[in-house]
């Protein structure tokens, strides 16, 4: 089993000695509640660097008033089964007490590329994620760190804040990992009732038609939207929040279909908010 810390000062003291000795670290925040999709990048970490670690912490800066915090589903004894399998050497499970030990006075923000999409949806949410993912880059040091392209504007923004704070972090987007109808894995789907779940793939199929009308020539941003949106208004079930095309670096609007880009969605089942996107190259 990985060795579990309850505290920053042995989590980091433990990652400084595997450098100090010549080890390479890859690194996998997580909020708990591990599925495949976490397993992947925990892998990629083992694979790629001399000694994976992660964090469990169900972060209550990016949870608003009226969300899911207290009722976030939690399995720790799962999570650690998964992070053995997965080859982790060490995972972090501090308290809230020992994240933020004092009110927090202090906050990260990436303007821009959190102005649409989940940041308009969820105002608070990315200033929570980047101060947390922040805080654990610095208690961790220089490393490899894994994020899933499932929350695809969620990598971005981590990926301009290394940047742009010169973080020794090497940020790592893998692949989204799938249901076999096509669902993306997320810790939220134990929310769906069985009929919410048999809908959900819906997501998915709309991209993947949306993405077959670009490979025919279609140029139209508004169009390759369109075919997102009406398969998801054809679901009973599902509520669409939007549909747009962007920039895959920036998450600018897209004005044409052309380059590397990213077509987004997110929807409603029911009070369950799902999200999915694909690649589009042309």
């Amino acid at each position: 089993m990985p060795e579990v810390h309850a505290t920053i000062e042995s989590f980091r003291a433990a990652l400084d000695a595997a450098r100090a000795g010549g080890a390479t670290v890859g690194f996998v925040p997580t909020m708990g509640y591990l599925h495949e999709g976490h397993g992947s990048l925990m892998r990629a970490a083992t694979r790629e660097c001399d000694l994976a670690a992660a964090s469990i912490f169900v972060n209550p800066l990016q949870f608003a008033a009226n969300e899911d915090l207290t009722d976030y589903p939690r399995d720790l004894d799962r999570d650690l089964a998964l992070a053995d399998d997965c080859g982790v050497g060490h995972v972090l499970v501090p308290s809230v007490e020992e994240m933020y030990p004092t009110p927090i006075l202090t906050t990260v923000t990436v303007a821009d590329i959190t102005a649409r999409f989940e940041g308009a949806a969820r105002p608070e949410h990315f200033a929570g994620v980047a101060t947390v993912v922040a805080k654990l880059f610095s208690l961790v040091g220089p490393c490899r760190a894994y994020f899933g392209e499932k929350d695809y504007q969620q990598l971005a923004v981590v990926r301009r804040m290394a940047l742009d704070l010169s973080m020794p972090v090497t940020v790592v987007g893998c692949p989204i990992i799938r249901e076999d109808d096509g669902l993306a894995m997320s810790s939220r789907n134990v929310y769906l009732s069985p009929a919410q779940r048999a809908a959900a793939p819906v997501l998915h199929r709309s991209l993947v038609a949306a993405v077959d009308a670009a490979a025919r020539g279609e140029r139209s941003v508004a169009a390759v939207e369109a075919v997102v949106a009406g398969a998801v208004a054809a679901e009973p079930e599902a509520v669409l929040d939007y549909a747009a095309l962007v920039d895959a670096a920036t998450l600018e609007p897209a004005t044409e279909v052309s380059g590397h880009q990213r077509l987004l969605v997110a929807a409603r089942f029911g009070t369950t908010r799902l999200l999915d996107n694909i690649a589009v190259t042309s």
